[in-house]
């Protein structure tokens, strides 16, 4: 059972990774060249929180339970969008820190 859950988590993720607009988004702002997009992406958090909002109005309005699933998703990406903000900056400074210290350092050797 243990072995049939850790299986189910590994092709969710790899699903998730691979077709996911916010991992894609995150994936390219993880990288040095993206890394200033950091707080402009924190803004895509706000649809998402907005579309859970919109699938929470239509299963209390009557609308099917399995849309939670969905609510659930459009929270984790709003939460992930908020939080690249803050974790691209400081990625960003400690970056041009390490590219200015570079210099300095090959001088002195």
């Amino acid at each position: 059972m243990f072995r049939l859950l850790w299986i189910a988590s590994i092709h969710v993720r790899i699903f998730m990774r691979r077709y996911m607009p916010s991992t894609i988004i995150l994936d390219y702002v993880r990288t040095r060249r993206g890394l200033k997009w950091g707080p402009v992406v924190m803004l895509l958090a706000a649809p998402y929180a907005v579309a859970a909002y919109w699938l929470t109005a239509w299963i209390e309005g009557g609308g099917p339970e399995w849309l939670y699933l969905l609510v659930l998703v459009c929270l984790w990406s709003a939460s992930k969008m908020i939080w690249v903000g803050p974790v691209s900056i400081a990625l960003v400074l400690r970056a041009r820190m390490s590219e200015r210290t570079k210099p300095i350092l090959q001088q002195y050797r």
